[in-house]
């Protein structure tokens, strides 16, 4: 008699935590994006796609864009903290949040990557490799100009998926001892990149004003190698050769892809991609899911003229 009391006992905890479990999976999460980076294209089309997953799935998912401030993200993550919720989605390199991961530990909500950077502080992050998208690019550029010729980059160190695509970059042109890096521009974001990018290349053809000293744009994302296209073709010098490469394949670079000028190539990420791959890991660590991947990659491809119509939406 003791005995099937014991089995009973076990049957009904066992039953306890199928229960607690299939409630965990089905439960309608409360989760906040936060990301100072909503104006780049890219950055929308991830936020988009997970807000659409969280939606299916019947959360309340809120997303707060600081424009730029990763001062104002960890204010933002602060307040999470203290209003609470079951999850928090970054787009921002994690170690200039520490104080905000913090503050979310010590609340127990559980943070997640999008795009952002490896931490200890993360469950996980989901991101396209930064790596092999600037060596695509970066090689496409070194095989166009043949090795040789004066190339300007535009970069952006303080963001750790772009950062890592600068140093690639850099040393594949390296590489080259005929290639030389005339200059490595870091423009202003706060409007996406374009502008502050159009104006610094505008001064860079202006002291490079002969056919021939420029010979590429190799830019980190798509933003800065649009900005530096319409600067080359504002100074009428579209017919000089000068090859443009981007990385993101937003809607605008693939159009400028298409029409055949400068801008030759960029790398497709698949944002929607990489935003219903966030909300899947949410779900399944709601569910009582052990994550053990730091990062998890979501694959990309090389865009150029011979293939951009099968990226173009019609």
């Amino acid at each position: 008699m003791r005995r099937l009391l014991v089995l009973l006992l076990v049957a009904l905890s066992l039953i306890g935590v199928s229960v607690r479990t299939a409630s965990a999976q089905g439960k309608a999460l409360k989760v906040a994006v936060v990301t100072p980076y909503l104006a780049q294209p890219g950055t929308q089309f991830m936020v988009e796609a997970f807000e659409a997953y969280g939606k299916e799935k019947g959360w309340t998912v809120s997303t707060k864009d600081t424009a730029g401030d990763v001062a104002g993200a960890i204010s933002a993550m602060e307040t999470i903290a203290a209003e609470g919720a079951d999850a928090v989605v970054i787009n921002v390199d994690p170690a200039q949040v520490e104080a905000g991961l913090t503050a979310l530990q010590k609340a127990n909500i559980p943070v997640f990557g999008m795009d952002a950077g490896a931490h200890p502080m993360l469950v996980t992050n989901v991101t396209s490799n930064g790596y092999a998208m600037a060596a695509e690019t970066a090689t496409y550029v070194v095989d166009r100009i043949g090795g040789k010729g004066n190339v300007v980059m535009f970069v952006f160190d303080p963001y750790p998926p772009v950062q890592k695509r600068g140093i690639i970059a850099d040393s594949i042109f390296a590489n080259n001892p005929d290639i030389k890096v005339l200059d490595r521009v870091t423009p202003k974001v706060e409007d996406g990149g374009i502008a502050d990018s159009r104006a610094r290349m505008e001064a860079i053809l202006a002291a490079n004003p002969d056919k021939g000293s420029i010979s590429a744009v190799w830019a980190a994302w798509d933003q800065p190698a649009l900005g530096a296209l319409q600067a080359i073709e504002a100074a009428g010098r579209q017919d000089e050769g000068i090859v443009i490469v981007g990385i993101d394949a937003n809607p605008q670079a693939l159009d400028a892809i298409a029409a055949g000028g400068n801008f030759e190539a960029s790398v497709a990420q698949d944002f929607n991609g990489i935003g219903s791959t966030v909300g899947s890991l949410v779900e399944r660590f709601a569910g009582g899911e052990k994550i053990t991947q730091a990062v998890v990659y979501v694959p990309t491809k090389l865009v150029t003229k011979a293939n951009v119509a099968d990226f173009i939406q019609k």
